[in-house]
């Protein structure tokens, strides 16, 4: 618990590779409360993960790849057996499995549990000690792959963009759902260490508020002009003119460029259109998800009824035994969004081509 650290100074997830254990924040506490939980269960592990304790697409695959490692390392099996390798993948395995049904969305989740899966595959005739030690690697590899592609996200998205321009954001796709910088954030961060002043409206993000809650209080930390909004006003703010740019990150990108990303940006991306104001989407390309077509083959995750009728109220803001339909993502078309910004390149319409392009661009490790 440190309830004096900037929460900027505080690793949003971390391995602590003295006593295996993942760290996170514990996000439904902020801003009020600024607690550390430090995790060795799958089961703790999969409920962090579920309740939103740490959120956001890529610090999910963070704290996934990290906390698939702190699992391994406490299946037990015999060093001398025969069978030592298939008793620890088939754990392995059940356990990978059990972390990657705590939210269904976020492609990221997926992803970090396959990329060690496959590590695991490619070291079968290898004891388990040393498949271990390769499992903290490309778990600290793949935070260190976070940060820097959150950079370049950044850099991309800061040509977008110019000195005191208003920028609104939705949800928190920064610091806190990252391991630094964010990804809608970046450019805002970037910007503002170089003396950019931009004006930041931060909508609150209804249902659990993470841009009330989170963006306005990492960004209010970092010394950024923010200005906290309801959902229902953005429209105002930019019939205005206070808006010149949209930032928003996401949870997971079609092949055709449909974005599933928290609840209510694509009415967000609506108004956008119609005051003319480009909007863009911040996409790690561990986001990008070509096997899947459009935004119609993406599983939506529905949360419990509480977080609309009883969360954050002192009594039930809704009558009793109200029918609630409770989305926690919705898919903005691609032809609302004006560009993808990712590590790599800034893509554009066609996304079915610019994405590819994209992807491999990524495989041949060519920034363009």
């Amino acid at each position: 618990m440190n309830e004096e650290k900037n929460i900027l100074d505080i690793e949003t997830v971390d391995l602590d590779i003295r006593t295996d254990e993942l760290i996170i924040i514990d996000q439904t506490l902020l801003p009020n409360r600024t607690e550390i939980l430090r995790l060795s269960k799958a089961e703790d592990i999969w409920e962090a993960i579920n309740l939103l304790k740490v959120r956001g697409a890529p610090a999910i695959g963070v704290a996934a790849a990290m906390g698939i490692y702190v699992c391994a390392v406490r299946i037990s099996v015999d060093e001398n057996a025969p069978d030592e390798y298939e008793v620890f993948y088939r754990e392995f395995e059940r356990l990978r499995d059990y972390l990657d049904s705590a939210r269904p969305t976020a492609v990221n989740l997926h992803w970090a549990l396959n990329r060690m899966d496959k590590l695991v595959k490619n070291m079968s005739d290898e004891p388990v000690s040393k498949i271990l030690d390769a499992l903290k690697q490309e778990a600290l590899d793949i935070k260190a792959e976070d940060i820097w592609v959150c950079k370049q996200i950044g850099e991309n998205g800061l040509t977008l963009v110019k000195p005191g321009d208003g920028i609104l954001t939705h949800c928190n796709a920064g610091k806190l759902a990252v391991c630094k910088y964010g990804t809608a954030t970046a450019p805002i961060y970037l910007g503002h260490e170089r003396g950019y002043g931009f004006k930041v409206f931060a909508d609150e993000t209804r249902p659990l508020l993470q841009g009330a809650r989170l963006t306005s209080y990492e960004l209010m930390s970092a010394g950024v002009d923010v200005t906290l909004i309801c959902d229902n006003m953005s429209g105002l703010v930019m019939r205005n003119g206070w808006v010149n740019a949209i930032f928003v990150g996401c949870d997971r990108v079609a092949a055709n460029g449909d974005v599933a990303n928290k609840i209510g940006t694509s009415m967000v991306a609506t108004l956008a259109k119609r005051y003319n104001v480009p909007f863009y989407v911040c996409a790690p390309t561990s986001t990008i998800d070509m096997d899947t077509a459009t935004g119609n083959d993406i599983k939506i995750e529905e949360r419990p009824a509480s977080e609309v009728t009883d969360m954050w109220y002192n009594e039930p803001m809704a009558p009793k035994g109200v029918k609630v339909y409770n989305p926690a993502f919705d898919i903005t078309d691609n032809d609302l969004v004006t560009a993808i910004v990712t590590e790599y390149g800034i893509a554009r319409a066609p996304y079915s081509e610019s994405l590819k392009a994209i992807m491999e661009s990524k495989e041949n490790n060519v920034l363009r």
